[in-house]
This record gives structure tokens, C-alpha cells and sequence, in this order.
């Protein structure tokens, strides 16, 4: 069952270029899985997923150099610190809650603007974002995109395909120095024990990826559909922590 939650997961993530990382973590919390090892299971399934998206967008030059660059130069390595920090496991399991409301909130209020003029923040701003979220991603275990992705609709720092491909790189690379800083604290070998998982949100997110290209499939219903699984959950998390 959790395999198959992981495979609906990634598939709705994909469509939307998202990696799945706060549902992940969701679903693993709600389960037996050791506390320990939810962020490594999150970060390495949101590689698996978001990885292709980054392929994708790459292959049909929709990155934009100067906009993902200062926002990836400061969240890498505050990503791989936030990582590096133990954490009990009342404390994780609040800090998650609150990312996971966060995240369901603004996933259902993204806004429909027009982003016909866009504008590229200042260098200090984007910093600040970027490191704020790395650290947040690394800390916790996701990859930060769905945090970055709607400030950047709602800031109008960029055209939906900009941001887009912003928030895949951003995701691929926080995950990357998370998930090391998160080993620093060990190698479990329990990790291999979950390969069905790794499966699954391949197979989900090859199928989202490719759904997310179709003209009849409506985004915006499938944000919605995932943020109200986010706050569903993370109701249930607030009852488990309190």
C-alpha cells in the first residue's frame, strides 16, 4: 500500500514538475518507518522523480542561467548543513507538520496571473530565498520546490516554463546536498530494504511526466487535488503529535 500511495504521489507531482518530497514524507510519517530514515526515503525518491524533469526542461532550453543560479548558489550548501542536524523525533514530526501545511496552502492558492512582463530579483533577495529553503529542504527533506515555485508566480520572477525549471533544478540540487548531509549522520542499510518505493515513483513519475505534457489534463485541478491530500494528512500528523 505504501508502495502504491508513492506511485499516485510522484504521478501527481509530475504532472505539476513538482518531486513529491512533502507527501512523501507525509505518507512515511503516518506509517512504521523509523523517523531516522524518512528523509533519506523522501530525498531519494524526490531525486528519482524530479531528475527526469530536469532532463526534460534542460533538453528543450527552458532553463534560465541567471535566475536559477543565485537561487541554487545559496541553497546547496545550506541544504547540506540543515541536513547535518539531529533532530528528536517530536521535534521532526512538528516541523514537518508545519512545512506540510504550509505547503498544501500554498499549492491551493497558487494564483492564475498573467506573466506576460516578469522581472529577475536582485541578488540579495534571491540569496536570502535560496538559502532560507535549502536549509528548510535539508533540515526536514524535501527539496524545496514547492515553496519556490509559487513565490516566484506570485513575485512574477519568471514565465511559467522559467519557473518551472527553476524549481526542478532547485529541487534536484537541495535533494542532492541534503540527502549527503543527512548521510553524515549515517549509512543505513535499511535504505535497501525499500527498493519498491524507488520503483514505484519511477513508474509514477514517468507516467506523470508524461500526462503533464498532455492538453487535456487540467494542472490546475491536480494542484488542487494534491494540496487537499497534503492538509488531510497533515491533520492527521497534528493528531499524532499532540
Amino acid at each position: 500500500m505504501l508502495a502504491l500511495s508513492f506511485f499516485v504521489i510522484a504521478l501527481l507531482y509530475a504532472i505539476v514538475g513538482f518531486g513529491g518530497g512533502s507527501s512523501y514524507l507525509a505518507a512515511l510519517a503516518v506509517s512504521n518507518v523509523p523517523y531516522f530514515l524518512i528523509p533519506k526515503l523522501a530525498l531519494i525518491c524526490n531525486l528519482l522523480v524530479v531528475s527526469g524533469s530536469c532532463y526534460h526542461f534542460y533538453k528543450n532550453k527552458h532553463f534560465n542561467k541567471p535566475l536559477i543560479l543565485p537561487f541554487v548558489l545559496a541553497s546547496v550548501p545550506l541544504a547540506f548543513w540543515g541536513g547535518m542536524f539531529h533532530l528528536t523525533e517530536r521535534s521532526f514530526l512538528i516541523l514537518l507538520t508545519s512545512c506540510l501545511i504550509l505547503a498544501g496552502v500554498r499549492l491551493l492558492f497558487i494564483p492564475k496571473t498573467s506573466l506576460e512582463s516578469t522581472k529577475i530579483p536582485s541578488l540579495p533577495v534571491s540569496l536570502l530565498v535560496g538559502g532560507g529553503l535549502g536549509f528548510l529542504s535539508g533540515l526536514v527533506g524535501i527539496g524545496g520546490g514547492i515553496f519556490l515555485a509559487p513565490l516566484m508566480l506570485n513575485m512574477k520572477w519568471g514565465k511559467p516554463k522559467e519557473v518551472a525549471s527553476t524549481a526542478s533544478a532547485f529541487i534536484f540540487l537541495n535533494s542532492v546536498a541534503g540527502l549527503i548531509g543527512q548521510f553524515t549522520k549515517g549509512m543505513e542499510t535499511e535504505l535497501l530494504h525499500y527498493w519498491p518505493l524507488y520503483l514505484a515513483v519511477v513508474c509514477g513519475g514517468m507516467l506523470g511526466s508524461f500526462m503533464g505534457s498532455h492538453p487535456r489534463i487540467s494542472q490546475g485541478s491536480i494542484q488542487r487535488l494534491t494540496a487537499i491530500l497534503i492538509l488531510f494528512i497533515s491533520v492527521k500528523l497534528l493528531i499524532k503529535v499532540f
